[in-house]
């Protein structure tokens, strides 16, 4: 990744700078906590961090109104939180408490909020593709203007029900953001040696389906994608492709050393092209905020992160009996 050019002058308002400043703050804040209370022993099975990559679902949220809906893979903490979720009850369940969003039987990986219209968190690669494009069908099919956004990784792309799904998509013209989130690692496979094609968004070509590459780094360049992607689904013109190339700087899963790239290469990026200094540089320079402002938010985030924790540790563990509920509806 080349090196970020010094803030030029943005056509945000200092409010919404404050606010993806935030947001993005929070998502890196409580995934620290997570992967602190996966070191502990409080929270079991697969955990996937976010850090790293918050500046592409904080982005693409700001495009979104009510009923607009979103599912994504195992890799869902950043989604449930920029979506709105709260941090107490995504933390609750991923120590698997009875407070938890799947009453703590879903875990990390499969957790839902029908109030905020997020479909999960997924485990199988690629298996949320399909339904993403089924919620856009859904919407189709009502006649509202609502669309569904679909995450999934530089991974998942090379998975074939990805390309059913576009061609489906295409077919019936559903109102789909497919959001490609490549963070050049599928597991510890680079994207080079995986993947064929150095775009991957180009791929929907053959279905005619239109899409773009984006620095997945900057909230501001992924916003403005995503207003382009969202119009042309609300008109009806059918599904739109975002490949978000960003990065993460943890390993896949918490179980990952990582040791299929250098130190060095994760510095850079964390040096170069780190998504929330990037809007603290925007905020300072622009005179928007001090550099205490920003302290006094970090401050007030971790509160928040550190009460979801206690929350979480405070829950009780479901009873036995929860085995035999939700199991069908």
């Amino acid at each position: 990744m080349a090196a970020r050019k010094p803030a030029k002058k943005s056509n945000t308002s200092k409010e919404e700078l404050l606010a993806f400043y935030r947001e993005m703050l929070l998502i890196r804040r409580f995934e620290e906590k997570a992967g602190q209370l996966y070191g502990m022993g409080l929270i079991g099975g697969f955990c996937h961090l976010y850090i790293g990559q918050e500046a592409v679902v904080v982005g693409l949220e700001a495009t979104t109104k009510e009923g607009d809906q979103r599912i994504t893979s195992y890799r869902d903490h950043g989604h449930m939180l920029a979506c709105g979720m709260d941090p107490k009850g995504v933390m609750a369940e991923l120590t698997g408490r009875i407070d938890g969003y799947s009453k703590g039987k879903g875990g990390s990986m499969h957790m839902f909020s029908a109030e905020k219209n997020f479909f999960g968190g997924h485990g199988i690669v690629g298996a949320q593709v399909p339904l993403g494009a089924g919620l856009g069908f859904a919407n189709w099919y009502r006649g509202n203007d609502n669309v569904s956004f679909a995450y999934f990784g530089d991974g998942s792309a090379n998975q074939g029900q990805v390309y059913e799904t576009f061609n489906m998509a295409s077919l019936w013209g559903l109102p789909v953001v497919f959001v490609i989130e490549n963070n050049q690692y599928a597991m510890g496979t680079a994207m080079k040696r995986s993947t064929s094609s150095p775009d991957i968004y180009t791929r929907g070509q053959a279905f005619g389906i239109p899409g773009e590459a984006v620095d997945g780094m900057d909230v501001l360049a992924v916003k403005e994608a995503g207003e382009k992607a969202v119009a042309h689904c609300r008109a009806g013109k059918g599904p739109y492709i975002l490949e978000m190339k960003t990065y993460r700087y943890r390993g896949h899963s918490m179980s990952d050393p990582a040791k299929y790239r250098t130190r060095e290469e994760v510095q850079k990026v964390r040096e170069e092209k780190d998504p929330i200094d990037h809007v603290r540089d925007l905020l300072v320079q622009g005179k928007h905020a001090t550099e205490d402002d920003l302290k006094a938010i970090d401050k007030e985030i971790k509160a928040t992160v550190n009460e979801s924790a206690q929350f979480a540790q405070a829950s009780p563990e479901p009873d036995l009996s929860e085995l035999w509920t939700d199991i069908y509806a």
